[in-house]
């Protein structure tokens, strides 16, 4: 590549970003982190094939100043102009790439790897693939997702101690080395299929601060550590690091202090059995809000903090991550429509007004019930509401002929009609993923957005490869 193009792209980006005043710092270390940071390996931060995919139909381009919600109003008047009231949902990619830069800002030695089952939204992951990431994969069928879109099989974690042996072996086939295990039997599942990767082992962790617990079904106590390394060596496998995951929704920052902490011991056990470890993996439990209870930055003060003392700088060992909803939460918007409304008795001020919209439990609101680190869900009118309009105790329901498909049983909402949108925020963290087309009702379209800025820049960098 032409240095001085790839110099005219720096000058141009950090332009850019002296007009955004919410960058803590600048955007040199997002598009091209092999310059600045040390944790990243790979120099094909951002490739053509990537690039070029930012001009495709999928991605659609804010131009002329036009802001989300200009998208959202003009998305719904094509539904409506088209006799359609389908729930979509719009996702900001500027808001991922924010998050990378805040990522990079306050843990410079961790290097994401983006957990894809949180949302594998195909211009997320692309977004993500440009911005250097590794990825986090639990499956043979996620393998396979990044590897089409060129990830190097050195940028993914097979972070599943549970694995069926026929995704060891896809592992194996498509050079994919690094996954984790955490008991004898595992062991015995990699020794036979994949005999030359590189190892992992998860611990269990106190993840009692976490609005989703997981130590109870995933890693290895700390009194099964050396039995296990020793079985390893026997197996003639490769150990080459240690993982947890301290839960996610994580609210208190000291569990990754005690986690980290728990992990210098097991480093200390293998290296007195011989076994040299170089990884690290810190887990995810990273909130995508800023007004979660607990702020990002105290977190990144706890884990800088930590890794300093127990594993510093010059120990020669690479830590990683598995941020998902960090990321995504944030950056998706649902937008739905009111399909039915039924007055119930005593209606009006004090009184109730059923509501059934076209997405719920069964779809894009499936977080509802099943992601317990999910932010209550916030009914937002689309249509202007008036100053002391009244609000109405409100039961929401989804399309599905499931009385289980309860969105809300108190909303506090204006009188709506049929026909009108509902907007929710934060519905980017294991809402596309587990959405589902039950009872026919299909799942809701993902209209990505980036702004004009960010791909001109993108496509400059394109160009001068």
């Amino acid at each position: 590549m032409n240095f001085f193009y790839f110099y005219i792209l720096l000058l141009r980006l950090l332009s850019y970003c002296s007009k955004r005043s919410h960058y803590p710092q600048n955007l040199l270390d997002v598009f091209n982190p092999l310059l600045t940071n040390p944790c990243y390996s790979s120099p094909a931060a951002l490739n053509g094939s990537t690039l070029q995919d930012f001009s495709s139909g999928d991605v659609h381009v804010l131009d002329d100043g036009r802001s989300i919600n200009d998208f959202i109003d003009d998305q719904i008047k094509t539904l409506q102009s088209e006799d359609s009231e389908e729930p979509f949902l719009v996702a900001d990619l500027q808001s991922v790439i924010d998050r990378h830069q805040l990522w990079l800002t306050l843990l410079p030695r961790v290097k994401p790897f983006y957990a894809v089952k949180c949302n594998n939204t195909p211009a997320v992951l692309r977004v993500l693939r440009a911005l250097s990431t590794g990825f986090d994969c639990a499956s043979k069928a996620e393998i396979q997702m990044v590897l089409n879109l060129g990830v190097s099989p050195d940028n993914i974690i097979f972070a599943h101690t549970a694995k069926p042996m026929s995704h060891i072996r896809f592992a194996a086939a498509h050079r994919v080395q690094t996954m984790t295990f955490d008991s004898e039997e595992e062991l015995r599942k990699i020794s036979l299929c994949h005999p030359k990767a590189r190892l992992v082992l998860r611990i269990a962790v106190d993840d009692s601060d976490s609005l989703l617990r997981l130590s109870s079904k995933f890693g290895a106590g700390l009194g099964l550590v050396e039995k296990l390394l020793g079985l390893a060596v026997d197996r003639d496998l490769t150990v080459i690091g240690v993982s947890f995951h301290v839960g996610s929704g994580c609210t208190g920052s000291q569990a990754f202090q005690r986690a980290i902490a728990d992990a210098r011991q097991v480093f200390d056990i293998a290296s007195v059995m011989g076994v040299q470890m170089s990884l690290l993996d810190i887990g995810g439990g990273f909130s995508g809000r800023d007004n979660f209870q607990v702020k990002f930055e105290e977190f990144s003060d706890v884990i800088n903090a930590a890794l300093d003392k127990f594993f510093p700088p010059d120990c020669g060992v690479q830590i990683i991550a598995e941020p998902g909803r960090f990321y995504v939460e944030s950056a998706f918007t649902l937008a739905v429509n009111v399909i039915a409304k039924k007055n119930c008795e005593e209606s009006g001020p004090g009184g109730q007004i059923m509501y059934y919209i076209n997405d719920g439990v069964y779809g894009s609101l499936s977080c509802i019930v099943n992601d317990p680190a999910h932010p209550p869900v916030q009914l937002i009118p689309h249509r202007a509401v008036g100053v002391g309009e009244v609000r109405y105790r409100s039961v929401v329901w989804g399309p599905t002929c499931d009385s289980l498909d309860k969105v809300s049983d108190s909303a506090m909402i204006p009188e709506l009609q049929v026909g009108d949108w509902l907007l929710v925020h934060h519905m980017g963290a294991y809402t596309v993923s587990l959405s589902t087309d039950f009872n026919g009702f299909e799942r809701a379209k993902v209209f990505p957005v980036v702004t004009e800025e960010t791909r001109r820049l993108l496509e400059l960098r394109h160009t001068s490869a």
